[in-house]
């Protein structure tokens, strides 16, 4: 979004040091800066302050900081008290200037995914925009809301949760219209005490829309179906059952879903070209936000035709050997554990083997890896365990070795919290290394 850095330090109470100039978006990174944008610092681990030479170098026009008097020479700055209080600040004051439908998302598992396919669906007809990756916390939220063209129609932002809270303060800045609330599954419960913590802190999204919003709600999840309660404002649901309800799925060799969705604007066909019979919720989800904002569900479903996931979701590496590899290394839990084993299982093959890190900050580890092990020998899956011997195997310190030859008619899921890094299993698989 352009705007002068005038009206940035006036709209956050900053004072404007330097030429008056235009910028376009904002960075945090100074590796990733783009020429127009705005550097805003971060104080954290590292200061972003000692990077913000290189952030002008890289082409950013002007920069926040929380230091007084010029450390850059003549460069523009907006000096605040606070910078990652005044990104998100600054993030309010944009979406205040925006006529977009804000569309927030949330959910245990498949809040991203959901993104990505309501992104494509509503592409299909309006100036979409949507956050990079899982750019959903405090200082990726107010990130995407900056970057979104001025003539967006419809933005789509993810809502990650560690706490409660959090997600409050997400919706005090992007405002949604819309609220997408996918599943409550044992994600982070550690921080909020147990499930039921998780259901109240997903519930803030729902919460926060106007009386003339839209809670886009999963029916087949009895934690979020109930909180229709916690809103007046409209609710469509999704699922197996609901308002928008899936008919006829069926699932290729690959486990890519094919399905009908029947909806209160009329019946469609959508066929994905992402794996995971779960991901034909996800897709619901965003015919739900379709219909909602009165986009043709021909357009819709032909946008989900041809959607792709962010890196690291259900996505199918095929191997020179004729294997298949599922990198669904970039999060887990308990519940998107059991949903990525039941899409590996549905997989055409001989062999079915899924390589399991660690899944972190759940309140009863034990419990929840335990689990996990017990659906995948249910289902016949053999485990490969890394880094953690939660899952009851003993883990490998070589992975790639442990797996032997691959060939034609072996698929192997790679899936862990984000902390266990197992995209490196990934890319040693691709590159053939052991």
């Amino acid at each position: 979004m352009r705007m002068r850095a005038s009206e940035a330090a006036a709209g956050i109470g900053g004072r404007l040091v330097g030429d008056d100039v235009a910028f376009d978006g904002a960075s945090f990174d100074s590796r990733s800066v783009r020429p127009g944008q705005l550097f805003v610092p971060i104080v954290a681990e590292r200061d972003g302050h000692d990077f913000i030479d290189s952030a002008l170098d890289a082409g950013a026009v002007a920069h926040m900081t929380s230091r007084s008097g010029s450390e850059h020479g003549e460069r523009t700055a907006i000096e605040v008290a606070d910078t990652a209080r005044a990104l998100m600040d600054l993030a309010g004051f944009a979406r205040g200037r925006s006529s977009a439908e804000v569309v927030g998302v949330t959910g245990s598992v498949g809040k991203t995914s959901t993104k990505d396919l309501v992104a494509a669906a509503c592409a299909s007809s309006r100036r979409t925009a949507a956050n990079e990756r899982s750019f959903n916390n405090e200082q990726g939220l107010p990130i995407t809301v900056l970057d979104a063209p001025s003539d967006a129609e419809v933005l789509v932002v993810e809502m990650g949760m560690r706490g409660f809270g959090e997600i409050a303060r997400l919706c005090e800045v992007a405002r949604p219209t819309i609220g997408v609330v996918t599943t409550v599954g044992h994600s982070h419960t550690e921080r909020v005490g147990g499930i039921e913590g998780v259901a109240r802190a997903k519930r803030e999204l729902v919460e926060a829309l106007p009386r003339t919003g839209t809670a886009v709600l999963n029916a087949d999840d009895d934690r979020v179906a109930a909180m229709a309660s916690a809103t007046d404002a409209d609710v469509v649901t999704f699922g197996h059952h609901g308002d928008v309800r899936i008919v006829d799925l069926e699932l290729d060799d690959l486990a890519r879903a094919r399905f009908g969705v029947e909806t209160p604007w009329g019946a469609a066909e959508v066929a994905l070209v992402v794996s995971g019979a779960h991901m034909a919720l996800n897709a619901a989800a965003a015919i739900a936000v379709a219909g909602t904002l009165g986009i043709d569900l021909t357009a819709a479903s032909g946008g989900l035709a041809h959607a792709s996931l962010s890196p690291m979701r259900m996505q199918i590496v095929e191997l020179d050997s004729g294997a298949v590899v599922v990198d669904d290394a970039y999060n887990a839990n308990p519940t998107s554990m059991a949903a990525a084993l039941d899409a590996l299982v549905a997989m055409r093959a001989r062999r079915h083997v899924a390589v399991l890190g660690e899944m972190g900050e759940l309140d009863d580890p034990g419990a929840g890896h335990r689990d996990v092990a017990r659906r995948a020998e249910a289902l016949g899956v053999e485990v490969l365990a890394v880094g953690t011997d939660l899952y009851g195997v003993r883990p490998s310190d070589d992975p790639v070795a442990a797996l032997g030859g691959l060939g034609e008619g072996d698929v192997v899921l790679v899936k862990a919290s984000r902390a266990a890094g197992l995209e490196r299993v990934v890319r040693a698989l691709v590159d053939g290394v052991t």
